[in-house]
């Protein structure tokens, strides 16, 4: 889903004009940036909790040459869905499968029990 499809969806919802739903989404996603720049947690109640990790310098290696190198220290974002939209999640993962057929292609299962890259990733409609 889009930042676009949010603000149509919020105009089709709400009923609010397309422009006024874009300075809301505008505003919610930069009071959201602006608390995780700070190094703040954002938590939403019913959906989940976004944290910013600190991850220290560590040593590596270089691949090609095998080099040891220092990896710089850094901020990572990582989300933890709230236990309420896991439960969501997975009644609609099941009633999804359920539905579909064993041997169909889009069938998929929600993993929401670790924040990898790709965990809590939704896909749009």
């Amino acid at each position: 889903m889009t930042k676009a499809e949010i603000i149509t969806r919020i105009n089709e919802k709400v009923g609010i004009s397309k422009h006024d739903a874009t300075d809301v989404v505008e505003a919610t996603f930069d009071i959201i940036k602006g608390c995780l720049e700070r190094g703040a947690n954002v938590k939403i109640s019913g959906f989940g909790n976004f944290v910013v990790n600190t991850k220290r310098p560590r040593k590596g290696r270089n691949p090609q040459t095998g080099d040891e190198i220092i990896i710089a220290g850094r901020k990572v974002l990582t989300f933890k869905a709230s236990q309420i939209m896991k439960k969501s999640l997975n009644t609609m993962s099941s009633a999804n499968a359920a539905a579909s057929s064993p041997t169909s292609s889009s069938a998929f299962r929600i993993d929401t029990g670790h924040a990898s890259p790709v965990a809590g990733r939704i896909p749009s409609d």
